[in-house]
Order: C-alpha cells, then structure tokens, then sequence
C-alpha cells in the first residue's frame, strides 16, 4: 500500500491517469454513503481522495473552487463536489457528483422518518430518542461555537451577532430580515470602516502540492469552463424553466395553499438563505416550519436533527425529514397514502432546496475560472456570517428549552436530559470526540435511563 503523499513528494511524480465518466461516477456514489461528519468532514474527504490520493485537482485550484462555494448560500460541500465534477466531466460530471452526494441521504432519511413517525412511540425507540435530543442541544451549541470563535474577530461583529440573537429570540424578526439587516450594516460598516470587517482566517490559498494533477495550477480551463454570455443566459433560462414548471404544476393542480406547493416555495426561499452553513438555515426552517405552517412540533424537529446528524450527506437534508413529516401527518394524499405522501414530499423539498446549488455553479463556475486570484469574503458576508452566530446561539436556546423543560416552563425541569447535554458538550468541545460516537453514547444512555432507570 502507498504512502499518503506529502507536499514535498513532488517530485519524481508521474502525471496521474485521466479519470473516465465512470470512474468517476463510481467515486461519487461512494462519497454519497460515506459522507458522515458535517462540511468539515465531508470536504476533508474529498481533499484526501481528490488532492492528495487520486490528483484530479490541484491544492490551489481545490481551494479556489471551495472559496467561492464558501461564497454561496447553499451547502459548501456539495457544491464543492459539483464544482469538480464540472470541471473533470462537464454538466453531466457536475450533475452525477452533486445529485449522488444527497441521494444516498435521501433514500436513508425516507427510511428513518417512516420507522420514527410509525414506530416512535415505541419503548425502546422512544428511549434511544430520548438520549439523542439532548446530545442534539450540545451539537448546535459546539456549531455556535466553532462558528463564532472563526468569526466574531472584534467588537463590531461581536454585536452584530448580539443584535441578532437579541432579533430573533425577543423580538421575532424572521430570518432573512435578520440576513438583510447584516448585509447592510456590512456594506455600510465595510466603506466606513473597513479593518473590521475585513476577513480573517477561512480558506485561504496554499503552496502545497501533492504532485501534477489533472487539474493543475496552471491547467487552462476546458473549453466549458470559459465565460460566454451565451452559456450564462442558457444556464438562467434552463433553472428558471426546472424551478417554474413544477411549481406551476402543484399550484394549478393541487392549488397554491395545498402542502405540497407551500412546501416548494418555502423550502425555495430556505435554499437561498443558507448563508453559513444548515445550521444557520435550521432557525428560518424552525420558524417556517414549526411555527408558521405546524409540519411537526419541535420535539419532531430535534429528533429530525439528530437524523440528519447520523446519516450520510449535508446536514440540510433534515428538510426531508420535515417533508415527510409534515405530509405524512397531515395525511394529504389520504389515510391510505400516508408513506407514499412523505415519500413525495421528501423528494419535493430535496428537488427546491438543492436547484439552486446546482444552478450557482453551473452559471458561476465559468466566472470563477477566468481568474486564480484569491476570492474573498466581502464586508456584508462577514456581517452575514456574525449575525448566523446569534440566530444558531438561538437555536441552543430553543433546543435546550424543549429538551429541559418538556412540558413547558410550568412543568418539571429534566435532570437526567441535562446531565446527558452537560456530558455531551463536555464530550465535544473539551474532548473533541466526534459527532456520531457522542450521538451513539446518549442514545445509550437514554435508553438505559427509560427502560431501566
């Protein structure tokens, strides 16, 4: 077996192999059911296979790409995956690695929502739920964390991310209120002063190298890859005609206030509001979808989390889970339909939530390969970015509080779920153990606790 190649083991290297359509097919369904632990994993995978161990792409160019896909609303590392798919092996290489990194999740989570809303409230499966909720409660809050420790640099973005909170949880502002409010304090507060809101930190450019690479330094890109106005507007024409035809099917058919078309423009607008990753989107879902429309309660919506978290990948697929859910719930194909009704509308909310991502790389990837310079956040993403801070610290509140107080503020406080979040953060932040063992051990625990306890 090989050795990892280093940045120093340049030289010497042969060219690698030009990697087929179906060997690449074959590596992206792969990732698709492998692709555990959030962005961070996920993009470290990609990086070891595609960097470091197959050389299909250059670190710089690895990096590049995955900065604008930093850039976008939306989940980075499928498009990032996307992204390399269309460079290698044009629209349909992007189309095959972004739709196989979501199908394996699709399909598992269609699975898991049907077993929890039919089986829930068995013992045992209600216990394991019951170690996994509080667990969820110390992810969020390590999210929260991780987040602002990278973004909140000074004074200025520390209050942003306090006025949001503040926004969200007293006063009830909704999500892309708050998102809006930040990308103008930051284009006001990045003309007038710029030092603090420049960026620090992200992913910036890197000398290593791992050998030549299909895709190298200083590779030109392919024909498809080259700016046309042309392709830009036949890229917008084809979106706008994927995104409209169902839309307009499922208003004139099942009219504008049935579930299935409410589901497709509410979980459109979520998918251009992701700045920051799932769990800055998950505030707006939670609002949405468990206030405003009453899909599932927010019990439901923890444990729809702590599905997303043990499944393979992005994070956002929890919005399936809230599809099935909701349709399974509200019976809208009948009683005699129920799995069939969660099952469509699963794949309804996957089909508008990820177009968009597809779309942004297809039209801006060319954009992006007519230069290697460094891409860099502006002043109102780095706003952006600190406000997401506060509306996830929300998030930890609104969690904890369904957790610890399961009947309310008038009922009794839950030790047992406190000691279990209190042991899971500690797990996390002080130990760095990994999402899925914390997850496994309280679901122990829970079930212990329930069946025995």
């Amino acid at each position: 077996m090989n050795p990892t190649p280093t940045p120093t083991a340049e030289a010497g290297l042969a060219p690698p192999e030009a990697a087929g359509f179906w060997q690449a097919f074959a590596f992206w369904l792969k990732l698709g059911f492998i692709s555990f632990g959030g962005p961070a994993g996920q993009i470290a995978v990609m990086h070891q296979e595609l960097v470091e161990r197959r050389r299909w792409i250059s670190e710089r160019r690895f990096l590049h790409a995955l900065n604008y896909c930093m850039l976008l609303p939306g989940p980075e590392a499928q498009q990032l995956a996307t992204y390399i798919g269309w460079m290698l092996h044009r629209t349909w290489g992007g189309i095959v690695a972004g739709v196989l990194f979501v199908l394996p999740s699709l399909f598992i989570l269609i699975g898991l929502s049907w077993v929890y809303i039919a089986y829930g409230d068995v013992p045992w499966v209600a216990g394991l739920f019951y170690g996994i909720k509080p667990a969820v409660t110390a992810i969020v809050l390590q999210a929260a964390y991780r987040i602002g420790s990278r973004a909140l640099k000074n004074r200025w973005l520390w209050g942003i991310a306090a006025a949001s909170l503040v926004a969200i949880f007293a006063l009830n502002v909704p999500f892309p209120a708050i998102v809006a409010a930040a990308a103008l304090v930051g284009h006001v507060g990045g003309r007038m002063a710029p030092r603090h809101f420049a960026t620090g930190g992200g992913h910036g450019q890197s000398g290593a190298s791992y050998g030549p690479a299909l895709i190298d330094d200083h590779t030109p890109p392919p024909a498809h890859a080259r700016f046309r106005w042309s392709r830009l507007a036949g890229v917008v024409v084809v979106g706008a005609v994927l995104w409209a035809v169902p839309m307009a099917l499922l208003t004139v058919l099942l009219g504008w206030q049935h579930t299935f078309t409410q589901m497709g423009w509410f979980f459109t607008k979520a998918a251009l509001l992701t700045f920051g990753g799932a769990y800055a989107v998950l505030p707006y879902v939670v609002q949405g979808a468990v206030g405003h429309y009453g899909w599932l309660t927010p019990v439901q919506m923890i444990d729809g989390l702590a599905l997303g978290e043990t499944t393979p990948g992005p994070l956002i697929m929890v919005v399936a889970f809230v599809g099935f859910v909701g349709a399974y719930v509200k019976a809208v194909l009948g009683p005699e339909a129920l799995f069939l009704a969660g099952a469509l509308a699963a794949a309804l909310v996957t089909w508008f939530t990820f177009l968009p991502s597809f779309l942004f790389i297809f039209a801006g990837g060319p954009l992006v390969e007519s230069t290697h310079g460094d891409l860099k956040f502006t002043a109102p993403l780095t706003a952006i970015t600190a406000a997401v801070v506060g509306v996830i610290a929300n998030l930890t509140l609104f969690f904890g509080y369904h957790v610890l107080w399961p009947q309310g503020f008038a009922g009794p406080f839950d030790a047992v779920s406190a000691l279990i979040a209190l042991g899971a953060a500690l797990a996390l932040l002080r130990f760095k153990r990994g999402v899925m063992e914390v997850i496994a051990a309280c679901a122990v625990l829970g079930l212990l606790w329930r069946l025995w306890g």
